[in-house]
């Protein structure tokens, strides 16, 4: 990946201030319009712009910059940066080793099963599948269906913990609002509400379980057994 210079701009407007180099080797470098290398020297252009030091990002030596200055002709060169940045890889489907495709039906029913908002475009970016094999999973109709069993992708290695919450994440946000109905019977109910629940269920209770003539009945045998230890202790 060839280099490039950090904001031009501000880098042309320190080379006008703090060098002697020409207007050509600074538009060069900077990929400016020479025109426009001479605005900035004459303060018709980037008047907001604060200059930015090559030498201290290290993008150019000041050797390299001495040799341009005593010779007009020299193209500045970047210096080799420290550290490379590797490229950033292009989407696509994820690649899965061989030794593991064989897990990934188990890995899609299981995402099939624990979070059923995940779009089918988002478990085949987990996971590496096609849509065609995520529905036959998900309707029964694929031909290993009797064998699946259903295991976490993060744990067989498809895919990682952070890459799943981010899916679920999106599919959380785009999940319609909850109406004022389901908030209210998702509400949570107060002590005194719970209080009051219990003494009726508890009165029920009572009411059900005992008639009024077996009340009587329990009285009048109490009645009888405190009569007879009345006899027994006169005797």
């Amino acid at each position: 990946m060839a280099q490039k210079l950090l904001m031009p701009k501000a880098t042309a407007v320190w080379l006008v201030d703090n060098t002697a180099l020409s207007f050509d080797q600074i538009a060069e470098l900077c990929k400016l319009h020479p025109l426009e290398v001479k605005a900035i020297a004459d303060g018709e252009s980037a008047q907001g712009i604060k200059g930015l030091d090559p030498i201290s990002t290290g993008q150019l030596s000041r050797d390299e910059i001495a040799r341009a200055e005593n010779n007009p002709n020299h193209k500045l060169k970047l210096s080799e940066p420290k550290v490379r940045v590797p490229e950033s890889k292009r989407k696509g489907p994820r690649y899965t080793p061989v030794s593991k495709r064989q897990d990934r039906p188990n890995a899609i029913l299981w995402l099939v099963r624990n979070h059923p908002e995940l779009k089918d475009a988002q478990i085949s970016r987990l996971v590496g599948t096609t849509k065609s094999t995520i529905e036959q999973i998900r309707d029964r109709t694929h031909w290993n269906s009797a064998n699946l069993t259903p295991m976490d992708p993060v744990t067989l290695g498809l895919c990682s913990q952070i890459d799943l919450d981010l899916e679920v994440e999106k599919s959380a946000k785009d999940r319609p609002l909850p109406s004022a109905e389901e908030l209210d019977n998702a509400r949570l109910a107060s002590a005194s509400e719970m209080e009051s629940l219990g003494d009726s269920v508890n009165t029920s209770q009572e009411d059900k379980g005992m008639s009024a003539d077996e009340v009587f009945s329990r009285f009048a045998s109490l009645k009888n057994e405190g009569d007879e230890d009345e006899d027994d202790d006169n005797r």
